[in-house]
Formats: structure tokens, sequence, C-alpha cells
């Protein structure tokens, strides 16, 4: 493996690039990476470095996507909303409460957990 560098002054630099691709990162993704980054540095610094942390962002994102979707279907199955067509602001009241828990439960199962 031939290592190439490059001049600054009287330095030489090795010309090192990642080879991770611009990806966009969903909230849990974001979250996942902050929490990483502040709770986990070791880990966080690896990962960056192997170029593995946005493969684990994404999946991450994908996750807490798919938990997030089976327990809001639980949660309605288990506290049916109210009508929406003849109250909209309980209906979105009781939505907004529904899809606080599912993501408090998706973000300590998910993000919040090595």
């Amino acid at each position: 493996m031939k290592v190439e560098y490059y001049r600054n002054g009287d330095y030489l630099f090795p010309n090192l690039v990642l080879n991770e691709d611009n990806v966009t990162i969903g909230k849990y993704g974001m979250l996942r990476r902050t929490f990483l980054k502040e709770h986990k540095r070791g880990w966080y610094q690896s990962m960056l470095l192997m170029g593995k942390l946005d493969r684990h962002l994404l999946e991450v994102e994908k996750q807490a996507n798919e938990r997030l979707d089976i327990l809001m279907e639980g949660l309605l199955k288990k506290h049916p909303a109210p009508d929406k067509e003849t109250d909209q602001f309980a209906w979105a009241a009781h939505m907004n409460g529904l899809q606080a828990m599912a993501e408090e439960n998706v973000l300590q199962e998910i993000i919040y957990n090595i």
C-alpha cells in the first residue's frame, strides 16, 4: 500500500480520504450521533475513523422509525382515537399524546441505549 504525501512548509502530511457517501440522516440518527459524541466519545471516534458512523446512524434511523410505527399501531388499538370529523382538536391532542409516548419509548430503547 502506497501512501501519498503533500508538503506544507517543512512538513509532509498524508493524503487521507474517508470513503463515505453524503447521506441524509434524520431526527433519530442525529440524536444518536449527539448521544455518542457526548457520552461515548471513544466509540464515536472509532466508528468515525473506520468510516462506519454514517452506516450505523442510518441503521438506527431505520430501526427507530419502524419501532415508532409498530408502537403507534399498538397504542391506537389499546387507546382508540376519538372521531376526527366530530372533534378534531380532541383527535389531534390524543394522537400527539400517543406519538409522545411512542417516541419516548423509542428514545430509551434505541437512541440512548448501547
